[in-house]
């Protein structure tokens, strides 16, 4: 017999690989932080004894949700400037708000609003995307989340950073203090083609290459980006970055809503990974991602929620479901995107895109058990025919009761663990009170 940190018996186990799976009345071994073995329950007795075990009778146990792109500050700004086209949200709104507010302490107290928002709905992995990355990076470590934090480039100057060398100096630092983290990784973040001039795209492609790290971008997020990029460059975005080399299976390109069907064949002939933050589009009208057609394409497909200031929510359940429900409607096609495939994208497709695909994503013997259980005994979600499409289609976030990050607990019985939830609250209550005046 081997003993093992944790076991957990579930009602069912959402393996991922292979998809299309759901295995019914099974258990999840763990030691070390990793998954060691997925069995039927029958079998457990005298194989595993545990220090710790937790009985699931009437629940799922998927893969953490990977949140493939957000901007977790950014959740200070909740509801600031809503119901507004995208172009005036930020000029008018966002920028002059940042400008004004954003330093280490608003990233700090808002990246732990955000990351207690998450875990609390079952995300134990996020891409983010802002000022102040390293503070990010505290703010997951000492939650206990993954995450991969954004190295920001935009060509003007803020409280972070004057100019491009101080975004890329800063930037390679807390590239080399996270090499060796197992929990916390650094991306390339240019915001976007429009914000970021040739030079410093250049650079970030060479530095990629050396560093083989991936690059996160907002990409042909809205027809008024496509327009001005063929103004000021003569070419659409997607172009002006196959130019410099920057298409390729290390860009995470965000939105894609405006997308050509040549530009399709284009991205999956580089292995480009596809970020569709389907919420944020609707409330900002920027338009829809098609996103039958990318996976038809053989395009990899991950799902974000944007930021809380755009969305205004960070609820990778609810970002699911409407994306499978859009894809339909869009596509004029019940089966665009049906609930696995959904569920798919929303765990091991953002963990592809995000390169960590050999460590997450999927509840396999070898992965890191980050893992959410997920009550579908609830009256919203019975009878349960397909738990995969019960969890798409029906369970809201307060329906995931625990989560696991590397094997420790980091959400039990719907209380957080490594966050004091009451402080996260009054922190933003504060900043509310400053933005407010």
């Amino acid at each position: 017999m081997r003993t093992v940190d944790l076991l957990i018996h579930a009602r069912w186990v959402i393996p991922m690989e292979p998809g299309d799976t759901a295995l019914e009345h099974h258990s999840v071994a763990v030691a070390g932080g990793d998954i060691v073995a997925v069995l039927p329950t029958r079998d457990v007795q005298g194989l595993y004894e545990a220090s710790e075990s937790a009985v699931l009778e009437r629940h799922a146990l998927i893969p953490g949700l990977v949140n493939a792109h957000t901007h977790t500050a950014m959740s200070l700004f909740r509801g600031l400037a809503d119901d507004l086209p995208l172009m005036e949200w930020l000029t008018a709104h966002v920028w002059p708000a940042e400008v004004k507010w954003v330093s280490d302490e608003f990233v700090r107290d808002g990246a732990r609003l955000a990351v207690a928002e998450m875990i609390r709905g079952g995300t134990t992995c996020f891409n983010d995307m802002y000022f102040f990355p390293d503070v990010v990076a505290d703010v997951a470590s000492e939650a206990g989340i993954r995450a991969s934090v954004g190295m920001i480039m935009i060509d003007f100057p803020t409280a972070y950073a004057r100019n491009a060398e101080e975004y890329l100096e800063k930037g390679l630092a807390l590239h080399d203090r996270l090499r060796h983290d197992d929990l916390v990784h650094a991306a390339f973040a240019p915001h976007a083609p429009y914000t970021v001039s040739d030079e410093p795209l250049g650079k970030i492609r060479m530095l990629a290459d050396e560093l083989d790290v991936p690059v996160h971008m907002h990409v042909h997020e809205t027809a008024h980006e496509i327009e001005e990029s063929m103004a000021r460059f003569g070419v659409r975005p997607l172009e002006r970055l196959g130019r410099l080399e920057l298409l390729s299976p290390r860009l995470m390109a965000v939105h894609m809503t405006q997308v050509l069907p040549a530009e399709i064949e284009a991205l999956a002939e580089a292995g480009v990974h596809v970020v569709h933050c389907p919420e944020s589009n609707l409330k900002l009208a920027s338009g829809f991602c098609p996103v039958s057609r990318l996976l038809h394409a053989g395009v990899d497909l991950a799902i974000g929620t944007d930021g809380a200031a755009s969305n205004n929510d960070l609820d990778m359940l609810g970002e699911t479901r409407t994306a499978a429900l859009l894809a339909k409607g869009v596509a004029g096609d019940p089966t665009a995107l049906p609930a696995h495939a959904a569920l798919h994208a929303a765990t091991l497709g953002g963990a592809r895109a995000l390169a960590w695909d050999h460590r997450i994503g999927s509840l396999v013997p070898g992965k890191a058990a980050d893992m959410a259980a997920i009550d579908l005994g609830a009256l919203c979600s019975e009878p349960v025919y397909d738990p995969v499409s019960q969890i798409v289609y029906t369970a809201g976030r307060d329906q995931v009761t625990d989560v696991w990050i590397a094997g420790r607990r980091v959400l039990r019985s719907g209380a957080l663990a490594t966050l004091d939830a009451a402080e996260v609250l009054t922190r933003a209550r504060t900043w509310r009170e400053r933005l407010a005046d």
